[in-house]
């Protein structure tokens, strides 16, 4: 393909990139290092016939002339970034020196609120994206299996989770694991208590959060996975049945290098999807027990005060979070696409 050709082919992919991807991502950026100006405040002293007093008001004109002057506010370089609801630089000097152990360290760490958030993010992403990959696989190889007649309706089925939208798939599940729910009811019957709740207790809703995330994201990857296994040479899996290769031999030595870019692709996508977990805790009302960072973001813009600068700060790390799980992914992709 010519140089010319090439570059008009990618055009309006890469223009569209530079519009809605970069740009955006600089814009947050700079607002990230400027903080909104502060109002202007003047001391005026009223007089009357019992004596004087002295209040403060506001100098509207003041303060537009300073925010006119600097329309992007008043910079503060990483002085966000390393505030006490983000990093906390400070604050972790502090924690450390007053620590007994590294267990006590820890413990105080994750009450501060970026620490929190950024814990159950990464822990969330870490569980849920290597179950769902293994479920959706499970599931893909069961589906291939099934008589063709069968194949349509159980395909329908399993992508049912994937269908729903996640705010509504979340609260079927919330209404669900309610005392009065099947699960809530069912889980209170085995444990013989009938206080049992799964809302009032952090480790539970954690594990309700991650089983919700399999259960949603799972079906893509299964839908991945099933499409690639009708690539799979059968003359391979042909020779090595005659070979005496048992089923699982030929899963393990045939299929799954077979699928090992598709499982690169899925993992890409699971891992960003998962890291920007959000909906199931607002559906969940979980925020008492489990804070991601999309949800950390969504505290700062919402309200009657705004924290933009905060939730650029917020949105930027979690953009820098993302790269770094994405990394070795990247890496042994790039090392296998450059020895080829």
């Amino acid at each position: 393909m010519k140089h010319k050709t090439f570059f008009w082919f990618i055009m309006p992919s890469a223009l569209a990139m530079v519009l809605f991807i970069a740009m955006p991502i600089v814009s947050v950026l700079i607002q990230s290092i400027y903080a909104p100006h502060e109002q202007v405040i003047i001391e005026v002293e009223n007089c009357g016939p019992f004596g004087c007093t002295k209040a403060t008001s506001i100098d509207q004109d003041a303060t537009r002339a300073l925010r006119d002057a600097e329309p992007l506010g008043r910079y503060v370089g990483s002085q966000i970034y390393t505030d006490r609801n983000h990093l906390a630089i400070s604050e972790i000097g502090t924690i450390f020196s007053a620590s007994d152990g590294v267990g006590d360290f820890f413990s105080r760490l994750l009450n501060l609120p970026f620490y929190g958030a950024l814990l159950f993010t990464v822990a969330y992403t870490a569980i849920v994206t290597p179950l769902a990959l293994v479920l959706g696989f499970v599931i893909a190889l069961g589906v291939n299996a099934l008589p063709r007649i069968l194949r349509g309706p159980t395909i329908f089925l399993s992508l049912l989770p994937l269908i729903v939208t996640p705010l509504i798939g979340s609260l079927i599940l919330f209404w669900m694991i309610d005392a009065r729910g099947i699960i809530g009811a069912f889980l209170q019957y085995l444990a013989g208590d009938p206080n049992l709740s799964l809302k009032a207790s952090t480790p539970l809703t954690w594990a309700m959060l991650m089983f919700y995330g399999v259960w949603h994201t799972a079906p893509f990857a299964f839908i991945v996975y099933y499409a690639g296994l009708q690539t799979v040479p059968e003359d391979t899996l042909e020779s090595a049945m005659i070979d005496g290769a048992s089923r699982w031999e030929r899963i393990r030595y045939v299929v799954l290098p077979h699928l090992l870019p598709l499982t690169t692709f899925v993992a890409l996508i699971q891992i960003m999807d998962n890291f920007r977990v959000f909906e199931p805790i607002v559906s969940f009302s979980a925020a008492a027990h489990a804070q991601s960072l999309s949800y950390f973001i969504y505290q700062d813009l919402g309200g009657e005060t705004q924290l933009l600068s905060s939730a650029a700060a917020t949105s930027v790390l979690t953009i820098l979070g993302v790269v770094v799980l994405l990394s070795p992914v990247l890496l042994r992709t790039w090392r296998d696409f450059g020895t080829k």
